[in-house]
């Protein structure tokens, strides 16, 4: 469903991915892992349009994206939910979500407390309660494919827990999930396939023993 190959990117002279390639299937999940600095943030932008590859191929479900901005991938069915959750702080949950342009009675259901804080303002909120608000946007427009950018970063474990169980139930009907992250360990547990990002290329696919994260394995 996703692929690339060879994907260059950078910003300026300086290149960031350095021949990136990477194959994501049909409704599966794909931990993307490694240190800060490793790319992983940079590879979310070229997917989500944001940054163009400088060379290289990136593919939606067999089509070239290369060029598709923004707006035209997620009407193809793209979903990212970047790092920093990007919600409207100063509009209420109800407010946030009908900017959604979805049912919101699906993201009342399978996150209670946005409902009862549907009219408190998004930015008074917990972290854990504005990255369920973040995720509400896979919840609620139905999206082929969802790119998450460090989505348990700064959580409480049980928070994680439960975006985790969202992200287990979207995959089991179709949805190809990539996740971002840095730790290992929470993300492996429910992917398909892990993947280690290290200085701008991929450093392993599926076997984590054999990289080193700051004095773990």
């Amino acid at each position: 469903m996703i692929d690339l190959m060879d994907v260059h990117a950078g910003y300026g002279r300086i290149e960031v991915l350095r021949g990136v390639s990477l194959s994501v299937p049909r409704g599966t999940v794909t931990a993307l892992l490694g240190p800060n600095g490793a790319g992983k943030s940079t590879l979310v932008k070229v997917l989500s349009g944001q940054l163009r590859a400088t060379s290289g191929h990136v593919h939606l479900g067999g089509v070239h994206v290369n060029d598709a901005a923004p707006d035209e991938l997620a009407r193809a069915g793209l979903c990212t939910i970047p790092e920093g959750r990007a919600i409207f702080p100063n509009l209420t949950v109800a407010e946030n979500l009908r900017l959604m342009r979805g049912d919101p009675a699906v993201v009342y259901e399978r996150f209670p407390k946005l409902k009862v804080r549907h009219r408190q303002l998004a930015g008074s909120m917990s972290g854990g309660e504005q990255q369920m608000l973040a995720f509400s946007r896979a919840l609620i427009s139905d999206p082929a494919v969802i790119v998450i950018d460090e989505l348990s970063m700064g959580l409480a474990p049980v928070i994680v827990a439960e975006l985790y169980e969202v992200v287990q139930e979207l995959a089991a009907g179709g949805v190809t999930m990539l996740i971002v992250e840095q730790f290992a360990e929470t993300a492996s547990a429910v992917a398909d396939q892990v993947v280690v990002m290290a200085h701008g290329e991929i450093a392993a696919e599926d076997d984590l023993a054999s990289v080193y994260f700051g004095g773990t394995t």
